[in-house]
């Protein structure tokens, strides 16, 4: 299967940029994708971690849009490459030979780049290495021979995600409902914007040409960047993915009450709580992450009081009407936006990952006003960390009980309201996709 794109887009927090693709310097970008990619693959957050260091650091605007849109493609068709190559190789080769050979690949079936480009720039590259250049001739002769074949069928969901992360999603949801899961991997998104009054959402869907979602969510299919949109400058939304705005509105918070947001940054819960004229505390460790909702914050026009804490060790004494912890997770459901996390992630994450929010859902239990009530959410689509925290916690905490959600409540899919009165948003629940979330509301006992 070949893409057809007459431009890239590049997505992120704030942002969706679109510019030709056609390179400043071709073989530098695809140096600089190869290095986002292994970063990727070494490690979660190497990616981002990646893109503030050389080489990617050191190339201008129009290459990095390159790089990064080469770096994303190739990941969220990764298994796919990989079971195309596999075949056609008598072993193993070096793994930077294996990463030139995804990049041929890459370009020539999914970036409807030349063929005579794809392999011209993927051997030259080659060529500036010691270590892969002596490799030139199988990198050669594998991409032509591809190239030669018959064009791709659709890529098998199954190879989209790692095998232990589709085995994990086959054991939790079913064959079907995992293989739906996985082909929105290679499904780019769109971009979905919260706004700071829903009153706005006819008036901004038609300047936008944007799709009003159930829950009020809009959703723009156009490129740009995002500060020249219609309502960016005077702060009348925020990008935020529909499925993330879901868990402040199933708290409800009505205004003059106080509410707590832990793990708070990088800020978009904390303006939809805001929004509703709550007296909002933003709780976070980060203090780099909590600049950027500042910001936020100064562009919509909204308050909140912004603390830089371990929720556990915070000395404040408060309590609140309403809590609500976004807990630090695996986030295997925000896959759309960021596939490197599946091929980052390490099966002993999930466990580690497990704990650490055990620990802040108990910091967050103890800031709950007695018959004030909490949301616990994370965007991960590992049961163990949605429905075995809220099971585990219900059992040491009579204090509390399960506030049922209801089907369709707070512009989930209905289809994501469970038996047991939880959310379990997957990522094909909704046409177009949307990132996967597990949510549980609670509510402390007078």
């Amino acid at each position: 299967m070949r893409l057809e794109p007459s431009a890239l887009a590049v997505h992120g927090e704030g942002m969706s940029v679109e510019i030709p693709v056609e390179p400043v310097d071709g073989l530098s970008a695809r140096e600089a994708a190869l290095a986002l990619v292994a970063a990727a693959l070494d490690h979660r957050g190497g990616l981002e971690e990646a893109m503030d260091r050389a080489p990617f650091d050191r190339l201008e605007l129009r290459d990095r849009a390159l790089a990064r849109m080469i770096a994303m493609t190739l990941l969220r068709r990764l298994g796919a490459i990989d079971r195309l190559l596999i075949p056609r190789l008598k072993k193993p080769p070096p793994e930077p030979v294996m990463m030139l050979l995804r990049l041929g690949v890459v370009q020539a079936f999914y970036l409807d780049t030349p063929s005579f480009a794809a392999v011209d720039t993927t051997v030259r590259l080659a060529g500036r290495d010691k270590a892969t250049q002596p490799f030139k001739g199988l990198i050669n002769a594998v991409l032509r021979g591809l190239l030669r074949g018959p064009v791709l069928a659709e890529d098998d969901p199954e190879t989209l995600a790692p095998g232990w992360i589709f085995s994990r999603w086959v054991a939790a949801y079913g064959d079907s409902a995992a293989r739906d899961i996985a082909a929105q991997i290679a499904r780019e998104p769109a971009t979905d914007l919260t706004l700071r009054d829903p009153a706005d959402a006819a008036e901004l869907a038609s300047a936008l040409e944007a799709e009003v979602l159930p829950g009020g969510s809009l959703r723009v299919a156009h490129r740009g960047d995002v500060a020249g949109w219609v309502g960016y400058g005077e702060g009348r939304w925020w990008v935020q993915d529909a499925a993330a705005a879901v868990p402040a509105r199933l708290l409800a918070p009505k205004a003059g009450e106080t509410v707590l947001d832990i793990c708070a940054a990088p800020g978009g819960k904390t303006l939809q709580l805001a929004a509703t004229g709550a007296r909002v505390t933003a709780v976070d460790r980060s203090g780099p992450r909590l600049r950027r909702l500042t910001q936020a914050l100064e562009r919509t026009g909204l308050t909140a009081e912004i603390v830089t804490a371990d929720i556990a060790k915070w000395a404040d004494s408060r309590l609140f009407d309403a809590v609500l912890i976004d807990a630090p997770c695996s986030a295997t459901g925000t896959f759309r936006r960021h596939p490197d996390v599946l091929w980052g992630s390490r099966p002993g994450d999930i466990g580690k990952l497990a704990g650490v929010q055990s620990r802040l859902l108990e910091a967050a239990a103890a800031r709950v006003e007695p018959g004030g009530r909490l949301v616990y959410c994370v965007c991960s689509l590992e049961p163990e960390e949605g429905e075995a925290q809220i099971e585990a916690f219900l059992k040491h905490h009579l204090e509390f009980r399960l506030s049922p959600i209801a089907p369709g409540e707070g512009g989930a899919p209905e289809a994501s309201a469970t038996s047991a009165g939880l959310l379990r948003i997957l990522p094909h629940q909704r046409e177009g996709g949307m990132d996967g979330f597990f949510a549980a509301r609670l509510v402390r006992a007078d």
